[in-house]
């Protein structure tokens, strides 16, 4: 199979992101991204992994041109409120990077040895003992000052808050076009299929169009590879049912307090609210099920936490004079994204759900496995075959990882969170994935005593957040019988050295610039 001519079906963040990254890896190839008049961009996708890096430093763009015509702001974290009970417990981050092991005797674990042998340590010092970052979240400042923050790279361990529709037209307009792409302003009215997959195309205004290679970029639509080529969707609805949201924008009332340097997902009775902090505004959402609760009183519920849960608490009348926009969302996969000559991308390839800003990273991920794919001239069977494994390997590790945040949780104010929270866990997916950094490794961190935690990403901050560990005192204690060594006194000038660390870390964090002033200084100052 030749790649030579390719058309993208949908604009969007997805539509323009596989454009740009195509244009740049294969300059000589026919690329065309026909984009429909009458489709609304969802435009939601707020919120990024640090994976989004890697994307933008692949093509080459100029970090502060992102950063103005994207609305950027930078994210050290994520924060979660109200997970692990309704009340009484606080929050905790997940912090973007490589934990600081450095000086420590037993890596993650000598934190987990101090919660086994002294029961009132704080959860949240977790991430505090070993990411530079977490001091940074903790006065809302950031610096690029990586030698006293040791182990913080200030651009590779950070992530990124951004407009997506602006980020797409700017793709559009300032990269992928002039480079060459094409650009058709029209809907898709009739696809012809033959064994091969889609033969040909016809558009609204009757034009006809051909290529070697369609990318799905339509949507929860799906548009090439479900309506035409009929492929299987596999739904992950039993396994997490959040399957609407509510989203607005905000504006600033005071955005020195209010442009944090984290996203902020707090749970609520029927589901979770999302706080994302752009550079001029703010950007909201309550995800929810359906299968409990009514849009209607998800929409009271959600402006409830507006009203009252933001940094800055808002009024009955500026909430009222906000625009509310429901989103139907359908979550899972389809059983092949690249099913003969059709490859699917974004939403309309398959989708989680908000939590852990999934969205984009799915999108910049799966592209990088495409281009590998398409590196070679021509695309065999194997070709397909190891794309369609390599991006559902990522996908189900994300599901396992979603779910984990549900299953770790002790909440029961509702039924939602009766029901989510009890669901029995599956391992099958990461078992079947040979996954070795996920659950199962825990428990044998547990039964072999070994104190050598492995860095899990964020796994450990999850577990550590919801009052799990790696590490409990039934094995810490058969693990001193065992090798005869009393970890109790072991573990103190390790602690001492961690505390000091972070205490360094606080301080320097603490006299930093606010998030706003060094986003201002870096990349908004004229």
């Amino acid at each position: 199979m030749k790649t030579n001519e390719i058309i993208i079906v949908g604009g969007g963040s997805a539509g323009w992101m596989t454009a740009s990254i195509l244009i740049k890896s294969f300059p000589h190839k026919k690329i065309t991204l026909i984009e429909s008049p009458e489709v609304p961009k969802i435009g939601v996708g707020e919120s990024t992994y640090e994976g989004i890096n890697f994307y933008l430093e692949y093509l080459e763009i100029d970090r502060k041109d992102f950063f103005i015509h994207a609305d950027a702001s930078i994210k050290l974290a994520i924060q979660f409120r109200n997970f692990y009970k309704e009340s009484g417990e606080k929050d905790f981050i997940y912090p973007f990077g490589r934990p600081n092991t450095v000086g420590s005797t037993w890596g993650l674990q000598d934190w987990a040895v101090k919660k086994c042998l002294k029961k009132d340590t704080p959860v949240q010092e977790y991430a505090q003992f070993y990411f530079p970052a977490a001091s940074l979240v903790k006065y809302n400042s950031m610096s690029d000052d990586h030698i006293n923050l040791q182990g913080f790279d200030p651009i590779l361990y950070t992530a990124l808050h951004f407009d997506a529709i602006k980020f797409s037209e700017w793709l559009k307009n300032n990269y992928a076009m002039p480079r060459g792409v094409g650009n058709i302003v029209s809907t898709v009215k009739n696809i012809v299929c033959n064994e091969q997959g889609i033969d040909y195309m016809i558009l609204s205004n009757d034009q006809i169009v051909k290529a070697d290679l369609y990318i799905d970029c339509t949507g929860f639509q799906s548009l090439l590879i479900g309506d035409a080529l009929n492929e299987t969707f596999n739904s992950y609805s039993e396994i997490l049912p959040n399957n609407n949201a509510w989203a607005t924008q905000i504006p600033y009332k005071d955005r020195s307090i209010e442009l944090e340097n984290v996203t902020r997902c707090t749970a609520l009775k029927n589901g979770w609210c999302w706080n994302i902090p752009l550079w001029s505004r703010l950007g909201a959402g309550y995800v929810y099920s359906d299968k409990y609760t009514t849009s209607e009183d998800a929409l009271k519920e959600f402006k409830n936490y507006l009203k009252n849960d933001l940094s800055i608490k808002r009024t009955e009348k500026e909430i009222s004079e906000l625009e509310f926009r429901n989103i139907k969302m359908r979550v899972g996969i389809y059983e092949n994204v690249w099913s003969k000559n059709v490859v699917a991308i974004g939403l309309s390839a398959g989708f989680i759900e908000p939590l852990e800003s999934n969205g984009l990273f799915s999108v910049h991920e799966f592209l990088f496995e495409l281009v590998r794919a398409m590196s070679r001239d021509d695309i065999t069977q194997w070709d397909k075959d190891v794309f369609n494994k390599a991006v559902r390997d990522k996908f189900d590790n994300f599901v396992e990882f979603i779910k984990l945040h549900y299953a770790l949780s002790t909440r029961e104010d509702s039924q939602y969170w009766k029901e989510i929270s009890n669901q029995k866990y599956d391992f099958s997916l990461m078992q079947k994935n040979n996954i070795s950094s996920h659950l199962y490794d825990v428990q044998k961190i547990k039964t072999s005593l070994s104190l050598e935690a492995p860095e899990m990403g964020g796994i450990t901050w999850i577990c550590a957040g919801m009052n799990y560990f790696l590490l409990d005192e039934v094995s810490l204690r058969l693990g001193e019988i065992m090798s005869k060594r009393n970890y109790g006194e072991e573990f103190e000038k390790s602690i001492e050295f961690l505390e000091q660390r972070k205490n360094k870390w606080d301080s320097l964090a603490k006299n930093s610039l606010s998030t706003e002033e060094y986003l201002e200084n870096k990349y908004y100052k004229n």
